[in-house]
This record gives C-alpha cells, structure tokens and sequence, in this order.
C-alpha cells in the first residue's frame, strides 16, 4: 500500500508529442511504479480556452489516452479517468466558489499572463477567471499528497494550499473534537502517543517546524487508524480542527529539455514537433531537413555544432562518444550535416518503435480504450465520493 497518492492531468490537445514524452509521461511512468497514482484528462479544463469549439475535444481525449498507453502509461499500476465522468469535481469547485475571496483569483500570476498570451480568444470568463479553483477541486477532491509540478505551476498549488486551510478552518470544528482527539492519541499507544504529545507540544510552543513534520511522519506510518482519527490527528496536532481537505504538497519536476526541429522548446504553436507515433518516413524526414549552423553553406565549410539545432537533440539522444565524433567531424568539417542527422534520426525511431508497437492493439480494438476509461472513472468516482461525503457533512448539506 502506498503512502502517497499522486494526482496529475493534461488537457487534450490531440496527440502528444514528444516534449509531452520527456517533460511528462516519463516520470508518470516512473512514478507509477513509486505511488498511487492517479492520471486524468482535464477536458473540463480545455472548455476554459476552447468552449466555443467543443467538437475537437472528443476526439483529442481519444488520441491522448492512447498515447499515454502507447509510452508505457500501465493502467494495472495507475488510475486513468476523464475529469467530466467524475461529477464530484464540479460538486467541490462549486462549494469552494462560495468561500473564495475574488482577490484570490486575480492574483494567481498565469490569470493576466494567459489572457494577454492568448489575446484573440473571449477569456473574460468565470470559467477561466476560476479554473485555478476547479484545478484545486480536482487535487483536493482525491486528498492527493503529492502533485507533480513545475516551477511556473507552485503558485496553483499553493492557491491549492489556501483552500484546504480555509476549508478546514471554517468548516473543520466538529462537536467535541478535542475529546475526540485526545481518544485518538491513546489508540496510538502508550509509546508513540507519548512521543506524539511531545512533538505537538514543540511545535506548539516553541514552533519547531522539524517537531511537525516528525509528528506528521509518525501519523502517516500508522496503517491501523481510521480516516477519522487520523484527520482529527493531524487537526491536533497543529492546533486547528477535524482535516476534512488535505493539503498537498509540491513534486517539483525538472522542465522538459526536449528541443523542436528548430531549436526551440517543442511545441504545437512552434510548429517544431515530432509526433509520438508520428510515421517514420515523416520522421526521418522532418529531421534530415532541420535547419544546421547557417555557416556551413559547402559541404567542406567546418561548423559550431553550438549554433545547431541537431545538436541539441544529441543532447537528448546520443552517448558521448556519439557526441564527441559529431564534434570532431562537424568543426573539421569531416562529415556533412545528413551524416550528423541520422544517428539522432536512427535513435528516435529505436524510442519510439514499441510506442507505435503498444498503440496499434488499442487502435486495432477502441474498445479496450472505453474500458480501461470506464474502469478508472468509477475507481475515481469512489475516491472522490468519500471526500465528498465529509464535505457536505462538514457544510451542512448531508440532512437529505
């Protein structure tokens, strides 16, 4: 059983490519094997920008998911389910909205960056004035622990952050909490409820953050508590009431060093991309007529394999002795552009061969797509409903 629940979605732009591969599904696929792990598709999210071309988001969903199966996404390790088949997450955005001061909102950096990004499209919306708040339901809706992130993304989650607490402190005062509390400490055992009271003491009285997060590992090592006793714990243990919204915390992730075609990062808006399972002809194509060193006019002029848009995608693909031959040959002018090209074009194909292999089973049979989907919603949909339990209780609303 893991100890940490991991929550991570994408909003379906159509088929992936491969900056997605090595800026995301890589460490989903390493992290499945390391957490519980839940991976969604935000099309809730995509309505935010593009609810006025609904039509492309069906078929994008479709493409995505096979592409995560395609790059080793395995839905025996991992939770995959679509954001609009799990009510819940617009039942919680819409309780949030009642306590969320709009200054929160306004102040979320990317809210003014997008909308002058992305000038042509109507964004004054409350859809996307408030899409940091669905992104915090859909955190706060499974009590993911840990939420993989980049460094433009700690803002979100730290909006994140500010809900729970808010949440938890008007709503978090459950009649007689601290008898409640102190009952749960005992069913500790003598030993750690003793070292338990200690380091909440510290923290308390001396604030000792390093006592919190020792009392905070002590919790989370306790396999035998309920879900109750252990949210009125760590309530206890820092002075508030009942946790009824967990708070996650930040996996930060390092940024996708892939390159486009023509040196910039990939990206769909650069037209620069190589699709996951791109054809490859195609592929060999696109990258033997990639831009080189503008110095290398003749065949016998040396370049600076620096102002190259092929060697950065060495970088990414070639070992160093690979590497080092390309340098050698291209200052010297020993080799030509098409012979520094192909070993880069040899090793993404050799990646993404059994991406295409794993994709056709699912191409071949759509079904085994819906089914893995329908499977994951409804684990989802289970998560999500126990939490949503507590919260209309906490609310007032679970009278019906």
């Amino acid at each position: 059983m893991f100890a940490d629940r991991i929550l991570s979605g994408m909003r379906p732009t159509g088929s992936l490519h491969l900056g997605h591969y090595h800026g995301v599904l890589k460490n989903w696929i390493r992290m499945q094997h390391e957490y519980e792990c839940l991976f969604f598709v935000a099309d809730w999210h995509a309505l935010t920008t593009h609810y006025d071309t609904p039509e492309v988001i069906e078929q994008s969903v479709w493409d995505m998911v096979i592409d995560w199966l395609a790059a080793g996404v395995d839905p025996a390790r991992a939770t995959l389910f679509i954001q609009s088949r799990v009510p819940e997450h617009a039942e919680l955005h819409l309780l949030l909205s009642m306590i969320t001061p709009l200054g929160w909102l306004e102040r979320v950096p990317t809210y003014k960056d997008q909308q002058e990004k992305l000038s042509s499209r109507d964004l004054a919306t409350y859809g996307f004035l408030g899409y940091p708040l669905l992104m915090s339901a859909d955190i706060l809706v499974y009590r993911a622990t840990q939420v993989p992130v980049g460094e433009d993304q700690i803002p979100h989650l730290e909006f994140t952050r500010e809900m729970a607490r808010r949440f938890n402190h008007l709503y978090g005062r459950e009649a007689g909490f601290e008898e409640k509390a102190e009952a749960a400490v005992k069913k500790l055992g003598s030993k750690k409820a003793r070292l338990y009271q200690e380091l909440r003491n510290r923290f308390q009285e001396q604030g000792d953050d390093e006592a919190l997060e020792s009392a905070k590992a002590l919790l989370d090592a306790q396999q035998s508590l309920s879900l109750g006793d252990r949210e009125r714990l760590f309530g206890y243990l820092e002075g508030g009431g009942k946790m009824i919204l967990s708070e996650p915390q930040a996996m930060l992730t390092v940024a996708s060093k892939m390159p486009g075609l023509d040196g910039q990062k990939m990206s769909k808006s650069y037209n620069n991309t190589i699709a996951l399972r791109e054809d490859e002809a195609s592929v060999a194509k696109k990258i033997r007529t990639m831009p080189t060193d503008p110095a290398r006019i003749r065949r016998t002029d040396p370049g600076d394999p620096a102002k190259c848009p092929v060697w950065a995608l060495h970088q990414v693909y070639s070992d160093e002795s690979t590497k080092q031959s390309v340098v050698q040959g291209c200052t010297s002018a020993g080799i030509g552009c098409i012979e520094c090209k192909q070993p880069v074009i040899d090793a993404v194909l050799f990646e993404q061969r059994p991406m295409r292999e794993r994709a056709q089973m699912y191409l071949d049979d759509p079904a085994l797509v819906r089914n893995i989907i329908a499977d994951g919603n409804e684990k989802a949909r289970k998560l999500a409903g126990e939490t949503m339990r507590d919260v209309r209780e906490a609310m007032g609303l679970s009278y019906a």
